[in-house]
Parts: structure tokens; sequence; C-alpha cells
């Protein structure tokens, strides 16, 4: 891949897990597939790498079983994403093309029930931060305790990532410009595009 469209610094990787967690996890050795979106939260290291995640799921779901027998997994992210007419690029003899940020990472899960609560915690209080009262998992009362039985806690430790942002590097500073004013001011995908221009 070109280092063209790679992020510019490893706190982008963590951020774009922070505001879009909902990832396909995938088990690798599994056959037939077991796939599953689930949401996850990144851990970093000192310089700002994400080196593990941490998640939750069904007891039921297939991947529990897949995981115990092969812990490999496959986990796919998916941030801001547009079509970008030739319109928006204001150049008819442009080519259409599609912007992008997307992460692959490879990893090994552990289940981890010992973790349900911590996780779920830790979920809640990500998700639920911006709201103007935010939920607590205490407010559950006692249906809690007979919920949480149903889930497995995990945690994936990054074996390999690979992070993809293709967002108008490579166009002219015009071409650009004219793609922002299209996506308009307040698109998340513009806020992105921003970001890897120095804008």
């Amino acid at each position: 891949m070109s280092d063209l469209f790679r992020p510019r610094e490893d706190a982008q990787i963590a951020d774009l897990i922070r505001q879009y967690p909902l990832a396909w996890v995938t088990a690798r050795g599994a056959t037939p597939a077991a796939a599953s979106p689930l949401p996850l939260l990144a851990d970093v290291d000192g310089q700002g790498r994400v080196v593990t995640l941490l998640g939750h799921m069904a007891r039921t779901n297939p991947l529990v079983a897949a995981l115990e027998a092969d812990p490999r997994a496959l986990i796919l992210f998916q941030g801001p994403q547009s079509y970008i007419s030739p319109n928006w690029a204001g150049e008819r003899t442009w080519g259409p093309t599609w912007n992008y940020a997307v992460i692959t990472i490879e990893a090994e899960i552990q289940l981890r029930p010992d973790l349900n609560d911590h996780a779920l915690e830790r979920l809640v209080n990500a998700v639920e931060q911006n709201h103007h009262q935010p939920w607590k998992v205490a407010e559950m009362g006692p249906r809690y305790e007979k919920l949480v039985q149903y889930i497995v806690a995990f945690e994936a430790k990054v074996t390999r990532l690979d992070a993809r942002f293709k967002l108008g590097q490579d166009e002219r500073p015009e071409i650009f410009a004219n793609i922002l004013d299209a996506l308009g001011p307040d698109d998340e995908l513009a806020g992105w595009m921003r970001r890897n221009r120095d804008i």
C-alpha cells in the first residue's frame, strides 16, 4: 500500500475505532465462516499504537466455539466513507472515486468471562459519555446479574494492523477544496479529509 494513504499518526487509528467502534469480527480458522458485528474498544501503548481490543458477545454466538477452537481472528473497522462524483470535483474529465478510512486487524482472541463486568462498564461509559443524562449499568438493578450470564467478554491481542485512509491526499488543491465544499462543513468524511491534509 502506498504510504500516501497511511494515517499520518497512530492516534488517528485509535480515534477511528473510538468514533466507529462497530467492527466485523471473523474467526479465521472457522469452517463454515463465523463472523459477527461487535462494538470494540481500543487500548493503546505508550506511543499511542493500538495493542489490544476489548469486547463482548453472546455466549450463543458461533464465534465463541470457533475462537475456542482457533483464537485467530480478522477484525474490520470502517470509518467515514462516500462516493465522490466528478460533479463534486468540478471537473468533468476527472474520474469518480470513493473516499474512505478503514482498518484491518489480525488478532488472537482470548475469551475472558472474568472481564464481563469491566467490558460492559467500559463500553457503556464510552458510548453514553456525550448523552445529556448518561445511562449507567447500575440502573438495570437486579436484571443485570441475570443478563450478564449470557455474554462473554474477550480481549483481542493485535498481531498485525493495516490502516488505509484514502481521503483525497492525491488530489490537486482546487479539486480537494471542491470536494470539501460538496460534502459540506459538518460532514464527518470532510473532517477526516481535512485532518489528513493540514486544513
